[in-house]
Order: C-alpha cells, then sequence, then structure tokens
C-alpha cells in the first residue's frame, strides 16, 4: 500500500474540522474530530477511517488542512458551514440552512417572544423585518433546556399572539413566575423592553447572572442534602454553557470582518486571521515571526503588514483583542471605513477566542517542530561523523523532460528547517540530451564556485541519487575547491533480489560516503531519515515547479505555430533538445522530419524568427 502525501507531524490532539484538499486546492472533503491527530490517524491505515465513501480519501488528498476548536459544539458547526461554503464531493450527506435549532426574536411584535426556528436568515419577513436570531446550537435538548431556565430570570410570554389577545386574567405561567403577564396587562411596554434587552445579552454571551443563579440553586440544593436536585440544577448549568458554544463560527450577518489573534512565547509570535466574506469563513491562516515589541505596538505593525499597502482587500471590520498603539496613524494607513474593535463579550469575542487557540496551536507546532528539526539535524551530524557545529545543508536535484530542458534545483536547510533565501534554479547549459551525471556536475560546480566566491558554502551537500552522481559531485567539488564541505549521496529505498533467484528484498534508504565500501541503510523510523527524506523531496519539489514553468514557456512558443500539433512538438523537441535548437535548425534540417513539409518547416522557420510568412513562397 502506497503513503499519503500529507503528514500527520504537525497536527495538534485538540478538537477541530480537517479539510484534505486535492493538488490544485480544491477542497475533497471535510470532517470534524474530537482529536484531529487520532481521526487523521485512522486515513493513514487501510481502508481509511472505515467509511466506505472515504476510504481512498487518505491516498487521493494531496494535502490536509486543520482549524483548531475549542470544543466539539464548535467543531461540528463550523463543519457545517465549511461544507456548504465548499461543497465537497466526498460530503455526500450535504445539510441546508435549517440544520440546527436557531432562537429567534420577533422585536416587530407588540410583546416580543423567542421561537425556536431552523433558518438563518436575519430578517424575516413574518417578523416585519425586524428580527434578531441566535445560535446556531449544536443541541437542541441543551437550549431547550436554557430557555427554560432563561424564563426564570426574564419572564417573557411563550404563548401566541392569539392565545394572549384573547385572555382575561394570567395563566399558570404567572403564578410559577415564569411570565410577567404582558396579556392582561401587569407590566407596561418599557418594562417587557427591558426584559427583551436582558434575553437578548444572555443569549449574546452574557450569561454570567444566569450561570450565577443556577450555581446558588445547584449549592442551595446540596447543603439541604437534596443531591439529585443538585444534580440537576448542575446538569442545567451545563446546559447553559454547552448553547453559548461554537455560535461564532457561524456569524449572523454578512458583515466582511476579520478576527486577528496572537499568542507569545520565548520571543516567538504567531497570528491567526479568520476572514469572514458574505458570511463565510473565507480564510484561516497563521503567521509566525520573532518579535519583543509589547503587544500593542506588535499588534500595530501586524496589521499594518497585513492590510498596508494594498496586500489584500481591507474588511469593514476588524477585531482584535487589545487596541493596537498609534490608533490614528493605523487608521491612516487602512481607511477611515474599516473599523477596529475589540470585543468584550458575545459571538465577537468567542470567534476572537477561536483565533487565539489556532494562534496557540501554531505555535505550538512550531515548537515542537523546531525540536525535532534540531533533534533530527544532531542525530544526522552523528551518522555522517560531520562537525557537531554543522547546519547548513544543501540538496540538489535534476528535471527534465525526455532530455529536453534540463533544469536543476538546489535547496537549503539550516539547522534542519528550510532556508528559502537559500533556494536556487539552474538551467543546464553545457550538456546535450539527457545525461544527469552530467548536469548534475554542471550545476553542483556552478553553485560551489559561486559559494566559494561569496564565502557562502554549505557544511554538508546531499546528492539526490546513487554512487556515480556522487562521483561527479565530488569531481565539482575538487574542481571548485570546496574541499572541506561533506558530501554524501541518497539513494531511495527500491527492491532489489540479493542473491540470484531468490525473492526480491525491499532495501531501505541508503546513504552513500565518499571513499566506502558500501553504503550505510537508514532505518525506517530514524530522525536522520526522515530529514534526508524531507530535504530530498523539498529539492524535487522546487526542480519540478521550475520545469512545469520552462516546459509551460516551450510549448507557448510552439503550439502557436499553425500546423504544429502534439504530436509534431514532440518530434521537434526530441530532434533538437529545446526550443532554442528549433529556433537555430535551417528550413532543411526541419524538412528531414517525418510529418514535416517545406511548407510547414517555413512556417516554423518565420514564426521562430519573428518574420512574417511569405505568402507567394513555393
Amino acid at each position: 500500500m502506497s503513503e499519503p502525501r500529507w503528514s500527520l507531524r504537525d497536527v495538534p490532539t485538540r478538537p477541530g474540522v480537517y479539510l484534505f484538499r486535492d493538488a490544485e486546492g480544491k477542497v475533497l472533503y471535510v470532517g470534524k474530530a474530537s482529536d484531529l491527530r487520532a481521526r487523521l490517524s485512522a486515513y493513514r491505515r487501510e481502508g481509511g477511517d472505515g467509511r466506505p465513501n472515504t476510504a481512498s480519501l487518505g491516498l487521493d488528498a494531496h494535502g490536509v488542512e486543520t482549524i483548531v476548536t475549542r470544543t466539539e459544539a464548535e467543531a461540528l458547526l463550523l463543519e457545517d458551514t465549511l461544507i456548504k461554503q465548499h461543497q465537497p464531493p466526498h460530503n455526500l450527506r450535504l445539510k441546508d440552512d435549517k440544520s440546527f435549532l436557531m432562537l429567534r426574536l420577533d422585536l416587530a411584535e407588540r410583546f416580543p417572544r423567542l421561537k425556536f426556528v431552523r433558518a438563518h436568515r436575519p430578517d424575516d419577513k413574518k417578523a416585519g423585518g425586524r428580527s434578531r436570531l441566535f445560535g446556531p446550537y449544536a443541541s437542541s435538548r441543551a437550549v431547550r433546556r436554557t430557555l427554560s431556565d432563561l424564563h426564570r430570570l426574564v419572564p417573557l410570554r411563550d404563548c401566541p399572539d392569539h392565545e394572549m389577545d384573547n385572555r382575561s386574567r394570567p395563566c399558570i405561567k404567572h403564578q410559577l413566575e415564569l411570565c410577567s403577564a404582558p396579556c392582561v396587562g401587569l407590566i407596561d411596554g418599557k418594562e417587557y423592553e427591558g426584559l427583551v434587552e436582558k434575553a437578548s445579552r444572555i443569549l449574546s454571551g452574557d450569561t454570567a447572572e444566569l450561570e450565577a443563579d443556577l450555581e446558588g440553586r445547584m449549592n442551595a440544593a446540596a447543603e439541604a442534602l437534596e443531591y439529585e436536585r443538585a444534580a440537576a440544577w448542575r446538569d442545567r448549568l451545563v446546559a447553559l454553557r454547552r448553547t453559548i458554544e461554537g455560535q461564532g463560527v457561524r456569524p449572523r450577518d454578512k458583515v466582511d470582518r476579520d478576527f486577528v489573534a496572537f499568542a507569545r512565547a520565548a520571543g516567538q509570535a504567531a497570528v491567526h486571521r479568520l476572514a469572514f466574506r458574505d458570511g463565510r469563513l473565507a480564510e484561516s491562516r497563521s503567521h509566525l515571526f520573532r518579535s519583543s515589541l509589547p503587544d500593542e505596538e506588535m499588534l500595530h505593525q501586524v496589521l499594518t503588514a497585513l492590510y498596508g499597502g494594498g496586500r489584500r482587500a481591507t474588511p469593514r471590520e476588524l477585531v482584535v483583542p487589545l487596541e493596537p498603539a498609534e490608533g490614528e496613524l493605523l487608521s491612516h494607513v487602512l481607511g477611515d471605513a474599516v473599523r477596529i474593535h475589540v470585543p468584550r463579550a458575545g459571538d465577537k469575542k468567542r470567534t476572537l477566542d477561536l483565533a487565539g487557540e489556532n494562534a496557540r496551536s501554531a505555535l505550538e507546532r512550531h515548537d515542537a517542530t523546531a525540536r525535532r528539526d534540531q533533534e533530527a539535524m544532531e542525530d544526522l551530524l552523528e551518522l555522517l561523523d560531520l562537525d557537531p557545529g554543522a547546519e547548513v545543508v544543501d540538496c540538489f536535484d535534476i528535471s527534465n523532460l525526455q532530455g529536453t530542458n534540463v533544469v536543476a534545483s538546489r535547496v537549503r536547510f539550516r539547522r534542519g528547517h528550510p532556508d528559502r533565501g537559500g533556494y536556487r534554479r539552474y538551467k543546464v547549459r553545457t550538456v546535450d540530451g539527457q545525461d544527469d551525471f552530467a548536469s548534475m556536475h554542471e550545476v553542483v560546480l556552478r553553485s560551489l564556485k559561486r559559494g566559494v566566491a561569496e564565502d557562502d558554502l554549505p557544511d554538508l551537500v546531499v546528492i539526490d541519487g546513487g554512487a556515480a552522481q556522487l562521483a561527479k559531485a565530488l569531481e565539482a567539488r575538487a574542481e571548485a575547491g570546496a574541499f572541506h564541505v561533506g558530501m554524501v549521496g541518497l539513494a531511495k529505498a527500491r527492491s532489489e533480489r540479493r542473491v540470484k533467484g531468490q525473492r526480491k528484498e525491499q532495501t531501505e534508504e541508503r546513504v552513500f560516503l565518499p571513499d566506502a565500501v558500501s553504503p550505510i541503510e537508514l532505518p525506517r523510523h530514524s530522525p536522520a531519515r526522515h530529514l534526508l527524506e524531507r530535504i530530498r523531496d523539498e529539492a524535487h519539489r522546487f526542480a519540478i515547479t521550475y520545469h512545469r514553468k520552462e516546459r509551460g514557456r516551450i510549448k507557448s512558443g510552439l503550439d502557436a505555430i499553425p500546423g504544429v500539433g502534439p504530436a509534431k512538438r514532440k518530434v521537434l523537441l526530441r530532434t533538437f533538445g529545446s526550443l532554442e535548437g528549433v529556433r537555430q535548425a535551417s528550413v532543411e534540417q526541419l524538412m528531414g522530419l517525418d510529418g514535416i513539409s517545406p511548407e510547414l518547416a517555413r512556417t516554423i522557420a518565420d514564426h521562430l524568427a519573428g518574420r512574417k510568412p511569405d505568402p507567394g513562397a513555393a
């Protein structure tokens, strides 16, 4: 069974949602989990997580993205939001806007009451365009209990209009202090408005008073040794807290709004941005950097870096954990139309807390990765018997298409972590056709010569290949005079017969050392092996990306010629090696190829030379 293309290395053991994406970044599947690492581990086992429609997802996906939530309820609601937004092909049971229970307060009514609804429209026609929605709620049982408790503190009516309009005396709920009896005038409109506002605050997350009431009842019952009643009040307190979980991941309006929160530890900072556009989560992204500035000044710089200079469109509202320094100057950078808001409670505070949780998770992953990279680097240096102070590793890879358009890449890792500033791309200049050994010699020589001139040599060079490729690289090292640079070859695991006639055996990854009789086989789970594989895979990715770019240029140069299709383009490139080779070929050389007529040969030559075709030419 082949291995998935994505890694569990940085997946946290926390609740949240995960998104499988294909090579183009399209979402294939959205799922939720109480433990993201445990759930995603199931996809790496044969058969996926056990469900028929997800059995091959782990292999089909090119990447996985995770968003941490504080609770499973938040994960459930965020999953529903993302499914509706992306409509992934593997989520077979797509949910509509009536998935979760909500509470609606119809403000157009004479005495508003709370109603259960399963819709997500801020303005309901039945409410005359004036209504407030609370939720959604992941647990309908919990919100019904909470609503029952809410009436003890805020005795709103819950009877329908026709019943209220025809009453001549209060119902039994008034006697139980669960209703203020507006039906018979026992409360005026202004007082009732105060109750409505109080209920709105509680449902928006300001639940301190209701929690205190329930906690007091629970303690009183416990002191009276009525433990069953105390347990019942405890359960209602839990239900109240459950009803307000996760509302922030489903905004009630369609205002463009970004939530920016940060976490800090030992000079390292992580900022996470949750961007909502048109009522949907449009982006969830973390940024890591080093900073020793105070929080207010750091936030000022973060917002300037994110939105200054037109880098990205600014939202109507920025929700942040504190007021940034130099607010007037920042308003000038962002524009007066952008409102900066610091919430104290409610849905915005919960969503901001969610952004903070993701920032802390990113920082934890970064710290864990840095420690793991350092340990792997130390293991590699010990394995290769290199100076313990060595920290820079370069790796080279060659990429070509049937010997045409040969390119190479160099990636640089510093202390086990990618150093993007040290990445380089090369076009192979001196090698004709497909000769990976000569190509490797050329690019290593060019790199080391420049390193010698600029005093920028690595401590170790890793060559993607075996003994032959390493030998060419060693020749290049000698020519460049970089004798102190360590050099090894890394050969992939493969199946081979150790003795003729026996079954094939699977070899492990092998490291070839200069002048060594046989290579070193790397243990499957050793940190040094994982680091070398990661470096080689990154070099291969970087080379392939460059080659695709160059290949696209070749296609655009030949495909624009009338009469040249895929088959003739292949013949031309195979014969002359590159687009430049075709350009330098004579008409007679072009005519000598199968399928290239004299007229087409002149058309190709004229087109590549930038001349207009002569319509009178024979």
